[in-house]
Protein backbone atom coordinates (compact mmCIF):
# COMPACT_ATOMS: atom_id res chain seq x y z
CA UNK A 1 0.00 0.00 0.00
CA UNK A 2 1.33 3.77 -0.93
CA UNK A 3 0.22 7.03 0.60
CA UNK A 4 0.62 10.16 -1.43
CA UNK A 5 1.10 13.49 -0.07
CA UNK A 6 0.85 16.94 -1.72
CA UNK A 7 2.69 19.56 0.31
CA UNK A 8 0.13 21.62 2.56
CA UNK A 9 -1.31 25.11 0.91
CA UNK A 10 -3.26 26.23 3.97
CA UNK A 11 -2.97 26.19 7.67
CA UNK A 12 -4.90 23.10 9.22
CA UNK A 13 -8.01 23.24 10.98
CA UNK A 14 -10.97 21.03 12.45
CA UNK A 15 -11.64 18.56 15.39
CA UNK A 16 -10.78 15.09 15.24
CA UNK A 17 -11.48 12.68 17.75
CA UNK A 18 -8.45 10.10 17.94
CA UNK A 19 -9.12 6.42 18.46
CA UNK A 20 -9.14 5.36 21.69
CA UNK A 21 -5.60 4.61 22.75
CA UNK A 22 -4.25 1.30 21.63
CA UNK A 23 -1.92 0.50 25.13
CA UNK A 24 -4.92 1.25 27.41
CA UNK A 25 -7.44 -0.98 25.00
CA UNK A 26 -4.58 -3.92 24.98
CA UNK A 27 -5.08 -3.95 29.06
CA UNK A 28 -8.84 -3.33 29.30
CA UNK A 29 -9.29 -6.40 26.92
CA UNK A 30 -6.95 -8.65 28.71
CA UNK A 31 -7.79 -7.73 32.17
CA UNK A 32 -11.36 -7.81 32.14
CA UNK A 33 -10.78 -11.60 31.01
CA UNK A 34 -9.73 -11.94 34.78
CA UNK A 35 -12.64 -10.04 36.31
CA UNK A 36 -14.81 -12.41 38.05
CA UNK A 37 -17.59 -9.72 37.11
CA UNK A 38 -18.32 -8.30 33.65
CA UNK A 39 -16.94 -5.06 32.26
CA UNK A 40 -18.27 -2.66 30.15
CA UNK A 41 -15.13 -1.13 27.94
CA UNK A 42 -16.09 2.04 25.74
CA UNK A 43 -13.91 3.96 23.29
CA UNK A 44 -12.05 0.68 22.09
CA UNK A 45 -10.33 1.88 19.22
CA UNK A 46 -10.72 -0.37 16.22
CA UNK A 47 -6.98 -1.15 15.08
CA UNK A 48 -5.69 -4.69 14.15
CA UNK A 49 -3.42 -4.68 17.28
CA UNK A 50 -6.49 -4.58 19.83
CA UNK A 51 -8.45 -7.04 17.63
CA UNK A 52 -5.58 -9.56 18.03
CA UNK A 53 -6.34 -9.29 22.00
CA UNK A 54 -10.02 -9.47 21.52
CA UNK A 55 -9.58 -12.83 20.21
CA UNK A 56 -7.10 -13.70 22.42
CA UNK A 57 -9.16 -13.55 25.43
CA UNK A 58 -11.92 -15.56 23.53
CA UNK A 59 -9.59 -17.97 22.66
CA UNK A 60 -9.39 -17.96 26.62
CA UNK A 61 -13.25 -18.14 26.96
CA UNK A 62 -14.39 -14.56 27.46
CA UNK A 63 -17.54 -13.59 25.39
CA UNK A 64 -17.65 -10.28 24.02
CA UNK A 65 -20.93 -8.69 23.10
CA UNK A 66 -21.91 -5.16 21.80
CA UNK A 67 -24.35 -2.67 24.20
CA UNK A 68 -24.69 0.20 22.14
CA UNK A 69 -21.50 2.08 22.31
CA UNK A 70 -19.67 -0.32 24.64
CA UNK A 71 -18.46 -4.04 24.53
CA UNK A 72 -19.57 -5.80 27.66
CA UNK A 73 -16.54 -8.56 28.38
CA UNK A 74 -17.60 -11.25 30.50
CA UNK A 75 -14.65 -13.01 31.36
CA UNK A 76 -13.61 -15.61 33.29
CA UNK A 77 -12.21 -14.46 36.52
CA UNK A 78 -8.29 -15.73 37.84
CA UNK A 79 -9.20 -19.47 37.72
CA UNK A 80 -11.47 -19.99 34.85
CA UNK A 81 -9.47 -19.29 31.55
CA UNK A 82 -9.57 -22.56 29.59
CA UNK A 83 -6.59 -24.18 26.91
CA UNK A 84 -7.33 -22.88 23.69
CA UNK A 85 -8.27 -25.00 20.67
CA UNK A 86 -5.55 -23.80 18.65
CA UNK A 87 -2.84 -21.52 18.67
CA UNK A 88 -3.52 -18.08 19.42
CA UNK A 89 -2.28 -15.77 16.29
CA UNK A 90 -0.95 -12.06 17.79
CA UNK A 91 -0.66 -10.73 14.53
CA UNK A 92 1.81 -7.62 14.58
CA UNK A 93 1.36 -6.69 18.25
CA UNK A 94 3.77 -6.97 20.72
CA UNK A 95 1.50 -5.82 23.41
CA UNK A 96 -0.72 -8.62 23.08
CA UNK A 97 2.28 -11.59 22.98
CA UNK A 98 4.42 -10.07 25.91
CA UNK A 99 1.10 -9.30 28.09
CA UNK A 100 -0.26 -12.63 27.12
CA UNK A 101 2.63 -14.38 28.51
CA UNK A 102 2.16 -12.92 31.63
CA UNK A 103 -1.24 -13.86 31.54
CA UNK A 104 -0.63 -17.62 30.62
CA UNK A 105 2.19 -18.17 32.81
CA UNK A 106 0.51 -19.68 36.11
CA UNK A 107 -2.24 -21.73 33.35
CA UNK A 108 -2.69 -25.69 34.20
CA UNK A 109 -2.38 -25.93 30.43
CA UNK A 110 0.04 -24.84 27.45
CA UNK A 111 -0.93 -22.44 24.88
CA UNK A 112 1.18 -21.26 22.08
CA UNK A 113 1.39 -17.86 20.63
CA UNK A 114 2.98 -16.75 17.05
CA UNK A 115 2.55 -13.53 14.96
CA UNK A 116 2.85 -12.39 11.67
CA UNK A 117 6.64 -11.96 10.26
CA UNK A 118 7.63 -8.70 11.97
CA UNK A 119 6.70 -10.04 14.93
CA UNK A 120 8.32 -13.56 14.75
CA UNK A 121 11.49 -11.80 14.14
CA UNK A 122 11.19 -9.42 17.48
CA UNK A 123 12.97 -10.60 21.00
CA UNK A 124 11.11 -11.84 23.42
CA UNK A 125 13.87 -13.70 25.72
CA UNK A 126 13.57 -10.36 28.14
CA UNK A 127 10.24 -11.57 29.16
CA UNK A 128 10.53 -15.11 29.40
CA UNK A 129 13.62 -14.65 32.05
CA UNK A 130 11.88 -13.67 34.60
CA UNK A 131 8.82 -15.78 34.03
CA UNK A 132 11.03 -18.69 33.82
CA UNK A 133 12.53 -17.31 37.08
CA UNK A 134 9.20 -17.67 38.30
CA UNK A 135 9.42 -21.45 37.65
CA UNK A 136 6.26 -20.89 34.32
CA UNK A 137 7.26 -23.34 31.61
CA UNK A 138 8.18 -21.36 29.05
CA UNK A 139 9.95 -22.00 25.17
CA UNK A 140 10.75 -19.82 22.27
CA UNK A 141 12.89 -20.82 18.99
CA UNK A 142 16.52 -20.67 19.21
CA UNK A 143 16.84 -16.89 18.58
CA UNK A 144 14.34 -16.45 21.56
CA UNK A 145 11.30 -15.46 18.99
CA UNK A 146 8.20 -16.25 18.59
CA UNK A 147 6.57 -19.01 18.34
CA UNK A 148 6.12 -19.16 22.14
CA UNK A 149 4.82 -21.96 24.10
CA UNK A 150 3.74 -20.96 27.80
CA UNK A 151 2.72 -23.18 30.34
CA UNK A 152 1.09 -25.83 31.98
CA UNK A 153 2.01 -24.17 35.19
CA UNK A 154 2.36 -27.24 37.63
CA UNK A 155 1.97 -25.69 41.00
CA UNK A 156 2.03 -21.89 41.81
CA UNK A 157 4.54 -19.70 40.33
CA UNK A 158 7.17 -18.67 42.45
CA UNK A 159 7.47 -15.23 43.67
CA UNK A 160 10.23 -12.95 42.59
CA UNK A 161 11.96 -9.40 43.33
CA UNK A 162 12.73 -8.64 39.83
CA UNK A 163 14.94 -5.60 38.72
CA UNK A 164 14.57 -4.70 34.53
CA UNK A 165 17.86 -4.32 32.68
CA UNK A 166 15.72 -2.09 30.71
CA UNK A 167 12.62 0.03 30.89
CA UNK A 168 9.59 -1.84 29.19
CA UNK A 169 6.14 -1.68 30.58
CA UNK A 170 5.09 -4.50 28.38
CA UNK A 171 7.85 -6.64 30.80
CA UNK A 172 6.71 -4.97 33.69
CA UNK A 173 3.23 -5.90 33.00
CA UNK A 174 4.14 -9.31 32.11
CA UNK A 175 5.40 -9.83 35.73
CA UNK A 176 2.79 -7.90 37.57
CA UNK A 177 0.51 -10.08 35.53
CA UNK A 178 2.01 -13.78 36.67
CA UNK A 179 2.77 -12.36 40.41
CA UNK A 180 -1.25 -12.76 40.36
CA UNK A 181 -0.54 -16.39 40.50
CA UNK A 182 2.73 -16.38 42.67
CA UNK A 183 2.61 -17.66 46.67
CA UNK A 184 4.16 -13.95 48.48
CA UNK A 185 5.24 -11.12 46.93
CA UNK A 186 6.68 -10.65 43.45
CA UNK A 187 8.45 -7.04 42.68
CA UNK A 188 9.33 -5.30 39.76
CA UNK A 189 11.95 -2.03 39.90
CA UNK A 190 12.43 -0.33 36.69
CA UNK A 191 15.80 1.88 36.54
CA UNK A 192 12.97 4.55 34.17
CA UNK A 193 9.51 5.44 34.35
CA UNK A 194 7.18 3.21 31.94
CA UNK A 195 3.90 3.21 31.10
CA UNK A 196 2.06 2.88 34.25
CA UNK A 197 -1.53 1.71 32.55
CA UNK A 198 -1.03 -1.61 33.96
CA UNK A 199 -0.81 -0.78 37.55
CA UNK A 200 -3.61 1.96 37.73
CA UNK A 201 -6.01 -0.78 35.99
CA UNK A 202 -4.80 -3.76 38.47
CA UNK A 203 -5.67 -1.27 41.16
CA UNK A 204 -9.00 -0.34 39.95
CA UNK A 205 -9.96 -4.63 39.79
CA UNK A 206 -8.85 -4.85 43.29
CA UNK A 207 -5.42 -6.33 43.12
CA UNK A 208 -2.94 -6.43 45.87
CA UNK A 209 -0.63 -3.57 44.28
CA UNK A 210 1.86 -1.30 45.88
CA UNK A 211 3.84 1.25 44.36
CA UNK A 212 7.01 2.58 46.36
CA UNK A 213 9.44 5.34 44.38
CA UNK A 214 10.33 2.59 40.91
CA UNK A 215 9.32 -0.52 42.76
CA UNK A 216 5.77 -1.90 42.29
CA UNK A 217 4.81 -5.00 44.22
CA UNK A 218 1.98 -7.92 43.59
CA UNK A 219 1.43 -9.39 47.12
CA UNK A 220 -0.86 -12.34 46.94
CA UNK A 221 -0.40 -13.14 51.34
CA UNK A 222 -4.30 -13.43 52.41
CA UNK A 223 -5.54 -12.11 49.45
CA UNK A 224 -9.14 -13.71 48.08
CA UNK A 225 -7.63 -13.50 44.25
CA UNK A 226 -10.46 -12.22 43.29
CA UNK A 227 -10.68 -8.89 40.77
CA UNK A 228 -13.93 -7.37 39.77
CA UNK A 229 -14.85 -4.57 37.77
CA UNK A 230 -17.16 -2.37 36.12
CA UNK A 231 -15.96 -1.00 33.25
CA UNK A 232 -13.16 0.90 31.59
CA UNK A 233 -13.39 4.44 29.40
CA UNK A 234 -10.62 4.11 26.63
CA UNK A 235 -9.63 7.63 26.42
CA UNK A 236 -7.59 8.77 23.11
CA UNK A 237 -4.29 7.70 22.45
CA UNK A 238 -1.75 10.50 22.72
CA UNK A 239 0.45 8.46 20.62
CA UNK A 240 -1.69 8.67 17.76
CA UNK A 241 -2.41 12.63 18.55
CA UNK A 242 1.19 13.00 18.37
CA UNK A 243 0.94 12.87 14.33
CA UNK A 244 -1.85 15.36 14.45
CA UNK A 245 -0.31 17.78 17.03
CA UNK A 246 2.88 17.70 14.90
CA UNK A 247 1.57 18.60 11.36
CA UNK A 248 -0.69 21.03 13.14
CA UNK A 249 3.00 22.75 14.37
CA UNK A 250 4.90 22.34 11.16
CA UNK A 251 2.07 23.48 8.63
CA UNK A 252 -0.04 26.11 11.04
CA UNK A 253 -3.59 26.26 12.33
CA UNK A 254 -6.81 28.02 12.30
CA UNK A 255 -7.24 25.57 15.21
CA UNK A 256 -6.80 21.99 15.06
CA UNK A 257 -8.64 20.49 18.55
CA UNK A 258 -7.98 16.63 19.71
CA UNK A 259 -10.40 16.16 22.24
CA UNK A 260 -10.14 13.39 25.54
CA UNK A 261 -6.65 12.77 24.83
CA UNK A 262 -5.01 10.75 28.03
CA UNK A 263 -2.54 12.58 29.32
CA UNK A 264 -0.88 10.23 31.53
CA UNK A 265 2.31 11.92 32.26
CA UNK A 266 4.36 8.38 31.80
CA UNK A 267 2.65 8.95 27.90
CA UNK A 268 3.19 12.85 27.50
CA UNK A 269 6.88 13.34 26.78
CA UNK A 270 6.12 13.97 23.42
CA UNK A 271 4.55 17.08 24.76
CA UNK A 272 7.76 18.15 26.90
CA UNK A 273 9.90 17.22 23.78
CA UNK A 274 7.56 19.93 21.75
CA UNK A 275 8.12 22.33 24.60
CA UNK A 276 11.81 22.29 24.59
CA UNK A 277 11.84 22.64 20.63
CA UNK A 278 9.57 26.03 21.05
CA UNK A 279 6.52 24.36 20.34
CA UNK A 280 2.72 25.38 21.57
CA UNK A 281 0.45 22.76 22.50
CA UNK A 282 -2.48 23.59 24.91
CA UNK A 283 -4.64 21.36 26.82
CA UNK A 284 -8.06 22.40 27.22
CA UNK A 285 -10.50 21.15 29.51
CA UNK A 286 -8.46 18.99 31.38
CA UNK A 287 -10.51 16.07 33.85
CA UNK A 288 -10.10 12.78 35.43
CA UNK A 289 -11.91 9.90 33.41
CA UNK A 290 -11.17 6.32 35.38
CA UNK A 291 -8.05 5.49 36.45
CA UNK A 292 -6.55 8.21 33.91
CA UNK A 293 -6.52 11.76 33.66
CA UNK A 294 -7.53 13.23 29.54
CA UNK A 295 -8.17 16.36 28.04
CA UNK A 296 -8.44 18.28 24.78
CA UNK A 297 -5.41 19.29 22.94
CA UNK A 298 -5.34 22.43 21.13
CA UNK A 299 -2.87 23.67 18.24
CA UNK A 300 -3.52 27.62 17.27
CA UNK A 301 -1.42 29.78 14.89
CA UNK A 302 1.01 29.98 12.29
CA UNK A 303 3.67 27.20 12.21
CA UNK A 304 5.84 27.27 15.23
CA UNK A 305 9.30 28.69 15.21
CA UNK A 306 11.56 25.80 16.34
CA UNK A 307 14.74 24.98 17.87
CA UNK A 308 16.75 22.26 18.47
CA UNK A 309 16.69 19.94 21.69
CA UNK A 310 18.03 16.88 23.30
CA UNK A 311 15.99 13.74 23.92
CA UNK A 312 17.49 11.78 26.83
CA UNK A 313 16.67 10.14 29.50
CA UNK A 314 13.45 9.69 31.00
CA UNK A 315 12.34 12.17 28.17
CA UNK A 316 13.38 9.58 25.91
CA UNK A 317 11.52 6.67 27.48
CA UNK A 318 8.26 9.03 27.96
CA UNK A 319 8.16 9.89 24.08
CA UNK A 320 9.50 6.06 22.69
CA UNK A 321 7.07 5.56 20.16
CA UNK A 322 6.28 9.34 19.06
CA UNK A 323 10.57 9.70 18.30
CA UNK A 324 9.97 9.11 14.74
CA UNK A 325 7.56 11.74 14.36
CA UNK A 326 9.37 13.99 16.63
CA UNK A 327 12.18 13.37 14.30
CA UNK A 328 10.24 15.26 12.02
CA UNK A 329 9.89 18.27 14.13
CA UNK A 330 13.76 18.09 14.35
CA UNK A 331 14.10 18.25 10.82
CA UNK A 332 12.61 22.02 10.92
CA UNK A 333 14.29 23.41 13.56
CA UNK A 334 17.06 25.32 13.47
CA UNK A 335 20.83 23.63 14.94
CA UNK A 336 20.79 19.99 15.65
CA UNK A 337 18.73 17.87 17.88
CA UNK A 338 20.03 14.52 20.16
CA UNK A 339 18.72 11.81 20.59
CA UNK A 340 19.89 9.78 23.13
CA UNK A 341 18.88 6.33 25.51
CA UNK A 342 16.50 5.22 23.71
CA UNK A 343 18.03 1.85 22.16
CA UNK A 344 14.75 0.22 22.44
CA UNK A 345 13.86 1.86 18.99
CA UNK A 346 16.00 -0.82 17.73
CA UNK A 347 13.32 -3.64 18.91
CA UNK A 348 10.11 -1.95 17.48
CA UNK A 349 8.31 -3.14 14.25
CA UNK A 350 11.10 -1.88 12.76
CA UNK A 351 14.54 -0.80 13.90
CA UNK A 352 13.23 2.60 14.26
CA UNK A 353 16.74 3.73 14.92
CA UNK A 354 17.75 3.09 10.85
CA UNK A 355 14.36 3.57 9.39
CA UNK A 356 14.03 6.93 10.70
CA UNK A 357 17.44 8.13 9.41
CA UNK A 358 16.43 6.20 6.17
CA UNK A 359 13.08 8.24 6.26
CA UNK A 360 14.88 11.61 6.96
CA UNK A 361 17.90 11.18 4.39
CA UNK A 362 15.17 10.90 2.12
CA UNK A 363 13.53 14.13 2.75
CA UNK A 364 17.29 15.47 2.21
CA UNK A 365 17.83 15.67 6.12
CA UNK A 366 21.49 15.07 7.55
CA UNK A 367 20.61 12.32 10.22
CA UNK A 368 23.30 9.99 11.60
CA UNK A 369 22.85 7.05 13.70
CA UNK A 370 24.19 6.16 17.41
CA UNK A 371 24.13 2.96 19.13
CA UNK A 372 20.99 4.79 21.66
CA UNK A 373 19.78 7.02 18.89
CA UNK A 374 20.36 9.25 16.22
CA UNK A 375 21.08 13.32 15.37
CA UNK A 376 19.23 15.41 13.18
CA UNK A 377 20.31 18.41 11.50
CA UNK A 378 17.46 20.70 11.08
CA UNK A 379 16.28 22.74 7.91
CA UNK A 380 15.06 25.63 8.95
CA UNK A 381 14.75 27.93 6.13
CA UNK A 382 13.07 25.91 2.46
CA UNK A 383 10.73 23.23 2.49
CA UNK A 384 12.04 19.34 3.29
CA UNK A 385 12.84 17.78 -0.32
CA UNK A 386 10.25 15.52 -2.15
CA UNK A 387 10.37 12.05 -0.60
CA UNK A 388 10.02 8.42 -1.77
CA UNK A 389 9.99 6.58 1.81
CA UNK A 390 10.18 3.15 2.93
CA UNK A 391 8.35 2.68 5.59
CA UNK A 392 9.27 -1.23 5.83
CA UNK A 393 5.93 -2.22 7.12
CA UNK A 394 6.27 0.13 10.28
CA UNK A 395 2.81 2.13 10.66
CA UNK A 396 4.94 4.97 12.65
CA UNK A 397 7.64 5.11 10.08
CA UNK A 398 4.82 5.73 7.48
CA UNK A 399 2.63 8.18 9.59
CA UNK A 400 6.14 9.94 10.11
CA UNK A 401 6.88 10.32 6.68
CA UNK A 402 3.39 11.49 5.74
CA UNK A 403 3.71 14.18 8.38
CA UNK A 404 7.09 15.04 6.22
CA UNK A 405 5.00 15.41 3.10
CA UNK A 406 3.39 18.04 4.57
CA UNK A 407 6.25 20.49 4.44
CA UNK A 408 8.27 18.81 1.33
CA UNK A 409 8.89 20.55 -2.02
CA UNK A 410 6.51 18.38 -4.15
CA UNK A 411 4.54 15.13 -3.56
CA UNK A 412 5.81 12.45 -0.80
CA UNK A 413 5.19 8.89 -1.86
CA UNK A 414 5.17 6.12 1.07
CA UNK A 415 5.30 3.02 0.62
CA UNK A 416 4.87 -0.14 2.56
CA UNK A 417 2.26 1.50 4.20
CA UNK A 418 -0.29 -0.57 4.93
CA UNK A 419 0.87 -1.56 8.90
CA UNK A 420 -0.77 2.13 9.44
CA UNK A 421 -3.75 0.06 9.95
CA UNK A 422 -2.59 -1.63 12.97
CA UNK A 423 -2.66 1.32 15.31
CA UNK A 424 -4.84 3.70 13.06
CA UNK A 425 -6.75 2.99 10.38
CA UNK A 426 -8.39 6.44 9.57
CA UNK A 427 -5.36 8.65 9.66
CA UNK A 428 -4.72 9.81 6.46
CA UNK A 429 -8.80 10.50 6.32
CA UNK A 430 -8.17 12.57 9.74
CA UNK A 431 -5.60 14.06 7.86
CA UNK A 432 -8.20 14.79 4.61
CA UNK A 433 -10.23 16.48 6.94
CA UNK A 434 -7.99 18.80 8.64
CA UNK A 435 -7.72 20.39 5.02
CA UNK A 436 -4.31 17.86 3.90
CA UNK A 437 -4.49 16.25 0.74
CA UNK A 438 -3.76 12.64 0.98
CA UNK A 439 -4.21 9.80 -1.01
CA UNK A 440 -3.71 6.07 -0.98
Amino acid sequence: MKLLVQPATRPLAGTVVIPGDKSIGHRALLFSLLSATPVRVRGLGDGADNGRSAKAITALGATIARDGDALVITGTGLGGMHAPSEPIDCGNSGTTIRLLCGLLAGQPFATTLFGDESLSKRPMQRVLEPLAQMTAPVAATPEGTPPLVIGPAKHPLRAIDYVLPMASAQVKSAVLLAGLYADGVTSVTEPGPTRDHSERMLAYLGAPLGVKGRTTTIDTRGWDRRLAGTGFDVPSDPSSAAFLVIAALLVGAGEVRLPNVCINPTRTGFLDAIAAMGGRVLHDNVRTAGPEQVADLVVRGPAAELHATEIAGDLAVRSIDELPVLAILAARARGTTVVRNAEELKVKESDRIATTCAMLRAFGVACEARPDGFTVEGRADGPLAAARVHAEGDHRIAMAAVVGGLVAGHETVVEDAANVATSYPGFATALRSLGATVRG
